[in-house]
């Protein structure tokens, strides 16, 4: 388990960012009250296996006893890098997003099963939406009683979905929590 190279952390905070904004500050800053130490560490980010997982310090000293091969895993792994060396986040940083999103979108009850399902969220299944999101945009993706489900890209504008038809797709889908029972044995 290494730390992350200057391009690797640019590729991972811009990712990062397009779905929680400014409040990154508050994901690199956290503290941490993990530890026999009487004030409080921080968090970090490491890399093992090419995937990269969100840490507290004094978590890292003591894996450290532990070599490289016999680690599996350590902290939250909260994304990947792919062989063509594309950084993807995965469903495990879904905790650490919707604490942090800036654009938020809830489903209605009707819809959330289909988003559970792998499908996008369209117009119809949407309950209610935060305002000056537009497309691109990272948006964390809530039930009406305000259980992170998933998270995805905005398709439209939060203007656009108002005049938008019921079919149309206001999120496309990238992660959501039935992907532990889906992918059960990758993650």
């Amino acid at each position: 388990m290494r730390p992350l190279d200057e391009n690797e952390t640019t590729v991972v905070f811009e990712k990062i960012f397009k779905f929680v904004g400014n409040n990154l500050k508050n994901i690199v800053e956290n503290p941490s009250h993990e530890g026999p130490e009487p004030e409080p560490g921080r968090y970090c980010f490491r890399l093992q296996k090419s995937r990269v997982y969100y840490v507290s310090e004094s978590l890292v000293k003591r894996a450290t006893n532990i070599s490289r091969k016999s680690l599996v895993s350590l902290g939250t792994c909260i994304g990947k890098y792919t062989h063509a060396g594309s950084f993807h986040l995965t469903i495990m940083s879904l905790n650490l997003l919707a604490a942090n999103a800036k654009h938020k979108v809830w489903l209605k009850p009707t819809s959330e099963m289909s988003f559970l399902y792998g499908n996008h969220v369209l117009k119809g299944g949407l309950g209610r939406i935060t305002d000056s999101i537009v497309p691109g945009d990272g948006v964390v993706v809530f039930s009406m009683s305000d259980v992170p489900l998933g998270f995805g890209i905005a398709a439209k504008s939060t203007q656009d979905c108002r005049k938008l038809d019921p079919n149309g797709i206001v999120v496309l889908h990238q992660a959501d929590i039935g992907e532990y029972l889906r992918d059960e044995d990758e993650l």
